[in-house]
């Protein structure tokens, strides 16, 4: 199973990782059932908020499970579904959370900004593959009311086995945000600016990101597997220039150590 990256550095790190999992599995023998189960302990390191130039660690599992290639549960994307899927492409939906948010109490210069609080997306997505390359593209729709729209993403992937259980898989990728997600992440209003000091910043609709991920496993048996994500990305237009923003490139990462049943 391949699922589509998402667009902010934090989703598209996860997201590429189950793809890249996935190509890794298809290596190894297959077991008669139905079900493919493989889970073990994972850290992700990530921005403290968009825009942050401050890192946080967030223990998370390495979830992988599906059940005939039709109903998962994979990463960030709690329960999703392949509606349409074929050796070569999946088309489906997810409810998914991505944990972006972000707290007065996380740096000073944000009191009188307000809260911005993470919750469920619905995620529509599709990917092909070819060869050593897959093309996936994803929507992302709040459906919590936190603020936070629209997001849609596009990523290229290219995936290398190497003999004797490696993995490796690098590609480019691009996130859009509707003008809800940057107003909520990233613009100032007048009000929002007499309460804390910043300058007001209007914002628009717009790019929000390009990024870079790379990829590395290495099964250590049948049953273990040790994996590695990291993810660059460079915020652009409205994000960039928002006086919210203290960075302007992002890196996330995500390490674990699964055992496939």
């Amino acid at each position: 199973m391949k699922i589509a990256s998402n667009g902010p550095c934090l989703l598209a790190s996860l997201a590429l990782l189950a793809c890249s999992t996935a190509h890794a599995n298809e290596q190894a023998p297959e077991a008669q059932s139905e079900w493919k189960v493989s889970i073990g302990p994972g850290v992700m390191v990530a921005p403290k908020y968009p825009g942050s130039n401050k890192l946080e660690v967030l223990p998370l599992p390495a979830l992988d499970i599906s059940y005939d290639d039709r109903f998962f549960s994979q990463g960030l994307d709690v329960l999703g579904v392949n509606v349409l899927r074929d050796e070569n492409y999946h088309v489906g939906a997810a409810v998914s959370f991505d944990f972006q948010s972000r707290n007065e109490a996380d740096d000073p210069r944000l009191r009188g900004l307000g809260n911005v609080h993470w919750g469920p997306k619905l995620k529509i997505f599709a990917d092909y593959s070819v060869s050593m390359f897959t093309a996936s593209a994803a929507l992302y729709q709040d459906i919590a009311g936190t603020g936070q729209g629209l997001l849609a993403s596009g990523d290229l992937a290219i995936n290398i086995p190497y003999p004797k259980g490696w993995i490796f898989s690098f590609g480019p990728g691009v996130t859009w945000a509707n003008a809800t997600y940057m107003r909520t992440l990233f613009g100032v209003s007048p009000q929002q600016s007499a309460a804390s000091g910043l300058p007001a910043h209007q914002t628009s609709s717009g790019v929000r990101d390009v990024h870079l991920n790379a990829y590395a496993s290495y099964d250590f048996s049948k049953h273990w597997t040790g994996s590695l994500q990291v993810t660059a990305g460079r915020l652009q237009g409205s994000a960039a220039n928002s006086p919210i923003t203290l960075r302007k490139t992002e890196f996330n990462g995500f390490a674990a150590l699964s055992y496939r049943f």
